[in-house]
């Protein structure tokens, strides 16, 4: 896997909102779902606010690939499913980011069951559609 260069790492983990869209068995992209990212030191990670059950999540289990719109950068990813080591290290990052909305957003955010979520984004080379 590649790394996030300087500045794709910062234009993406500074966006507000990332686009992203898994890759179905068939190898084709969902659609395009609007969710949360956060930069957490040399990564890049999302993580599902309704939990496993989201059906942007459930679409990520298949292939664990797909690919991101944020900050002017559009790249293909591996979705690196991250343990809960990394949880409160995570939350943290959720919190300085997002803090400026609603309590009750910020605790979905972080709770356990959108915890248990966590992805890393690592970049891929672009697929040729």
């Amino acid at each position: 896997m590649a790394d996030w260069t300087p500045d794709e790492h910062d234009r993406v983990g500074s966006a507000e909102e990332l686009q992203i869209a898994s890759v179905r068995r068939d190898g084709t992209l969902s659609s395009w779902r609007t969710i949360w990212v956060v930069p957490a030191g040399d990564d890049i990670c999302v993580r599902s606010v309704n939990g496993p059950g989201s059906a942007w999540f459930k679409g990520t289990r298949a292939r664990h690939e797909g690919r991101i719109r944020a900050g002017g950068v559009e790249k293909d990813v591996t979705l690196v499913d991250l343990g809960d080591e990394r949880d409160d290290e995570i939350d943290a990052a959720y919190r300085r980011k997002y803090g400026h909305y609603a309590a009750y957003i910020i605790d979905a955010i972080t709770s356990e069951q959108a915890a248990s979520t966590t992805m890393q984004l690592a970049p891929r080379p672009t697929r040729r559609d």
